[in-house]
């Protein structure tokens, strides 16, 4: 559930195709969003996770917020996130997010975390009240969630829920033959069950998942087909980027044919909204998903 960092690969594997070569960000809105979180020492996954589409998200004012710390309490085999004992949560958190966000004029806020399976609310009460205080503080700022699956415990998840952020995200991460792999303490069909919900709720209903991690097409489809049965209304596409030489390998180089390929045959299965790409995350073009439904 957590933004995918994408740093350079550390494998045996030939180096990185010539489409997954990016930009240094530019631009101006890029340049006095880029001054203020140097000024004020704010936080955003976007820089932290080394974004390749930082620049661009950020001219569009949107940008990615973690909240609940950064160590993790589960261990995937994908992910760049400490994992550990958690410090203690930060109750003042909520605020201190929400004025960042008015201080970068966010026009759309995306806000994740870490998975905190060591709280009895599962960090919902922080991820309540930080809706909260940012629809406050910018009551014009929309706002996406990317939600931890709550272990299941619902009630955790209706907290967020009925907050009503106008997309609310949980990531699949991956196809349902290698979830025990990637996601090591994760459910497929628990995931399954709380986008299930969300969309129930009455929410634009958002999931994604990394390519390139041994999946096969069938895999996909068989995962789009799912998704499509429980409600999703959006789905990212990206390739996966080995963080460190500890971490899962990259097993394919999905070339962008194909991921244009899984675009047609997901809006051909019912899904409303398909990003598909190499450098696709899951905020990316995150501002486009307001669309009615």
């Amino acid at each position: 559930m957590i933004e995918l960092p994408v740093v350079a690969a550390v494998t045996d594997k030939p180096r990185k195709p010539d489409w997954l070569r990016v930009k240094l960000p530019v631009g101006k809105e890029y340049a006095q969003v880029r001054s203020l979180v140097d000024t004020h020492k704010l936080h955003t996954i976007c820089e932290s996770g080394n974004c390749p589409n930082m620049g661009e998200c950020w001219g569009a004012g949107t940008a990615t917020f973690m909240i609940l710390g950064n160590i993790c309490t589960r261990s995937c085999s994908f992910c760049a996130v400490a994992t550990g004992r958690p410090l203690a949560v930060d109750t003042d958190e909520p605020n201190r997010i929400a004025n960042s966000v008015k201080l970068m004029n966010v026009k759309h806020c995306v806000i994740t975390s870490v998975d905190r399976d060591d709280l009895k609310d599962g960090g919902s009460i922080i991820w309540a009240e930080t809706l909260q205080a940012i629809r406050r503080e910018s009551p014009q700022t929309t706002l996406e969630t990317l939600i931890p699956d709550f272990k299941g415990q619902w009630d955790n998840l209706y907290r967020v829920l009925e907050e009503r952020p106008e997309v609310m995200s949980h990531n699949v991460e991956t196809v349902r033959r290698l979830t025990k792999q990637v996601r090591i303490q994760a459910k497929y069909d628990r995931s399954l069950e709380a986008l299930k919900r969300i969309s129930e709720f009455g929410l634009r209903t958002k999931t994604g998942i990394m390519l390139g991690l041994g999946e096969t097409e069938e895999d996909v489809l068989e995962a789009m087909d799912d998704l499509v049965a429980n409600g999703v209304h959006i789905l990212t596409l990206g390739q996966y980027l080995q963080p460190t030489k500890n971490h899962h390998p990259v097993i394919d180089w999905i070339h962008p044919d194909q991921f244009a390929k899984y675009k047609e045959i997901g809006l051909a299965k019912g899904l409303r909204y398909v990003e598909s790409g190499p450098l696709v995350r899951s905020s990316y073009h995150a501002e486009k998903h307001l669309f009615d439904f």
